[in-house]
């Protein structure tokens, strides 16, 4: 598969046809496009869509609106089922032209379960399928965007730091590892990505947490597997840099009565 493979969905009585496509841990289906608009979904397990270089992680409590015509790549970070609404853009209310997060509650989580039904009249489906574009309220927040570098010494870097994202090791040390000096990795990491080495790599460490979180891990235990020494620091930058905290984020709540550090 490449990224000219176009995956048209199967015609449906309304605007909104659902599919379903079972993930083991770990894979991914390679990039492709819909001409249908996507809502991509599951009700169990945690999935991860990329769009170029930019990643959002989907618990239950988040779907991705994926425009028609948008390369993306879909996988699962443990055992999941892909469920996507796909939707004609010409018979659709909405037209985000944007790939948006959107919040998933219990009352959409059903109306989507519904609309899977293959025994629904007409009228029934086409009232459910107002509903569900009612339901669809965009989240407000930033995904983690890592952009690959071209440089094949930022190359090997990279790689490094993605097999193992708690890598302690300085910019300084990477830049002997591949046989350059500091200013000069430090110049082509910016050329490459247009950030600098640390905020790479804290881009990096989050995008590794959040599946991770997502299943439900301590924030202790996150934190240590991705570099950080503490919860707190953890935490700082991820308030720092996504602009909301980690429960906030995978949830996508307004309000929330507990603290993050109570994440367990």
């Amino acid at each position: 598969m490449n990224e000219d493979v176009v995956c048209p969905a199967p015609s449906g009585v309304g605007a909104i046809v659902v599919g379903d496509f079972p993930l083991s841990s770990g894979q991914r289906i390679p990039p492709h496009s819909h001409p249908q608009h996507q809502l991509a979904w599951t009700r169990s397990g945690v999935l991860g869509v990329a769009v170029d270089d930019t990643y959002w992680v989907l618990p239950p409590t988040r779907a991705l609106w994926l425009p028609a015509g948008v390369v993306h790549r879909t996988g699962a970070t443990r055992n999941a089922v892909l469920r996507s609404l796909y939707l004609e853009p010409d018979r659709c209310a909405l037209d985000w032209a944007e790939p948006t997060p959107v919040g998933v509650d219990g009352l959409l989580a059903h109306l989507i379960d519904y609309l899977s039904r293959p025994d629904l009249t007409r009228d029934v489906r086409l009232r459910a399928e107002g509903v569900v574009l009612d339901l669809l309220r965009p989240l407000p927040t930033t995904p983690i965007h890592v952009p690959r570098p071209v440089d094949e010494r930022v190359c090997a870097v990279a790689d490094a730091l993605q097999a193992d994202p708690a890598d302690p090791r300085s910019l300084e040390a990477h830049a002997r590892a591949v046989g350059v000096s500091r200013r000069t990795l430090t110049r082509l990491f910016v050329h490459d990505t247009g950030m600098s080495f640390d905020r790479w790599r804290t881009q990096l460490r989050l995008r590794a947490a959040l599946p991770l979180l997502a299943e439900g891990l301590p924030v202790s235990r996150v934190a240590h597997a991705v570099g950080y020494a503490t919860p707190s620091a953890f935490l700082a930058a991820f308030r720092r840099t996504v602009g909301t905290s980690p429960r906030r984020y995978l949830n996508g709540d307004a309000i929330l009565e507990a603290s993050d550090t109570g994440m367990r």
